[in-house]
């Protein structure tokens, strides 16, 4: 298993506690929408109490729609059952500081019943009980995630009274890689990149992307669930940092007809000696035996799993030809026009999955992942041919291209129903008809504009 050694340890935060600089620790999980739930804690009763003993939540919040309405079909959580509550107990490997909240730490939790049994539909819960099947192999996973956002030159509050209309975009003009552009939004982008690095994680890089004020900073991989950890917290922390500069950031997965967000995840594994599973230098394009069943599941089972990497009625805007938003279940060697992108080399060997949009719930994607690779091991599937040109006009399946298909595929598998148990994929199937049902009865500006006068 990987070394997962916190930023902060527990007797680091009693220090600091004691000294008076830190007065406040954040004790958070991460709902089904990728947002972090919890509680703010006066530092002296966090060690003295919630450490060792955590707190409780309603398990509504495991059971609501984007706007927090409890709403029905989930076996979890009803008015029937009375919302009691679920245990959030922390995982002391997470323990980091806040710098962007002065005297802040933070712990992220573990869901839990009052009998001590997991919570299976978390979606920290149901990433841990895929890597526990890898770890059965003595694998562990290394993930990376890539996340795109659009930075706009005003306020969350001035865009929510604005209808989100009329926004200023921090950029006016494409600026893919260029240092100029970047150099606009340089004050922001900074304040992230060193905050974020002071709460214990590894910055690449910056860098501008296509549409207007669109913008992409990397991280170093981890090891998966950090890495999951570690991007709930960057996009919960980076909103906070911009609202502080007095502007605003989404993530969300497609904002205006111009290019999407985008959340690549590059994924490879490791054997218990540290040595790379997927890689062999003499096998086709650097990959071993294992890495090819390991890449066919991720064919195999990609329609299905669409839901938990497009998981959102707007993720599916991504999915056009020409966009660099993949449209193809297609696998190629440095293809981005595949959804699977082949890269690297020996250690750093692995594949990329350009399905998911900056919507998208980390802990969900990578355990759609895994379970796809390990069902590709399991059954010892073969590649279909490799794609070396453009995967948009090829004859490869096509992703799903609405939220209701995705769900009706999700609903159909048998291969998530094997991976994931009943719960998991009834609860998730719910998410997505809650989703579906709301946009259905919504009215949008599309609409009136279209039809207000004209029809």
């Amino acid at each position: 298993m990987a070394d997962r050694t916190p930023p902060l340890s527990v007797d680091e935060l009693t220090r600091l506690v004691a000294a008076g600089e830190i007065d406040t620790v954040v004790l958070a999980f991460t709902d089904m929408q990728g947002r972090l739930a919890g509680k703010r804690f006066a530092a002296r009763f966090f060690l003295d109490d919630a450490l060792e003993h955590g707190t409780e939540g309603c398990n509504y919040l495991l059971a609501v729609d984007a706007d927090m309405n409890t709403v029905g079909g989930y076996a979890m959580s009803s008015w029937e059952r009375g919302y009691g509550d679920f245990a959030l107990r922390g995982d002391t490997a997470t323990l980091r500081r806040i710098p962007w909240n002065p005297g802040t730490a933070m712990l992220t939790a573990d869901l839990s019943w009052h009998d001590g049994s997991p919570v299976v539909a978390s979606p920290r819960q149901i990433l841990r009980r895929q890597l526990d099947r890898l770890a059965e192999r003595g694998w562990t996973a290394y993930a990376g995630t890539e996340l795109e956002f659009m930075v706009f030159r005003n306020t969350y509050e001035q865009a929510w009274d604005s209808g989100y209309r009329g926004l200023t975009p921090a950029n006016q003009y494409n600026v893919d890689y260029s240092i100029l552009g970047t150099g606009r939004v340089e004050p922001l982008l900074r304040r992230i990149r060193n905050e974020m690095g002071a709460a214990g994680m590894t910055v690449e890089s910056a860098k501008g992307e296509c549409n207007l004020g669109q913008h992409e900073i990397a991280f170093r991989y981890d090891d998966a669930l950090t890495t999951c950890d570690q991007h709930v917290i960057y996009k919960t922390g980076a909103k906070e940092i911009a609202s502080q500069e007095d502007m605003a950031l989404t993530f969300m997965a497609k904002y205006d007809e111009r290019e999407g967000n985008s959340c690549h995840i590059h994924l490879s594994l490791r054997d218990e000696a540290g040595r790379p599973v997927l890689a062999d230098d003499e096998g086709p394009y650097g990959m071993s035996k294992t890495m090819r069943h390991f890449l066919a599941g991720q064919i195999a089972a990609m329609r299905d799993f669409t839901l938990l990497y497009a998981p959102n009625i707007n993720s599916y805007k991504r999915f056009r030809p020409g966009s660099f938003a993949p449209t193809a279940v297609a696998w190629g060697p440095d293809n981005r026009t595949c959804a699977l992108r082949v890269i690297g080399h020996g250690q750093a060997h692995r594949f990329e999955n350009r399905l998911p949009g900056g919507d998208v719930n980390p802990y969900l994607a990578v355990a759609g992942m895994v379970a796809a690779g390990l069902y590709g091991v399991e059954q010892e599937l073969e590649l279909p041919e490799v794609c070396t040109g453009n995967a948009y006009t090829g004859d490869a399946a096509h992703v799903p291209t609405s939220l209701r298909d995705a769900a009706e595929l999700w609903e159909a598998s048998p291969i998530a129903r094997a991976a994931f148990g009943d719960e998991v994929v009834e609860h998730y199937l719910n998410m997505a008809r809650v989703e579906q049902e709301a946009y259905d009865t919504a009215v949008t500006d599309w609409e009136r504009f279209r039809s207000f006068e004209r029809m």
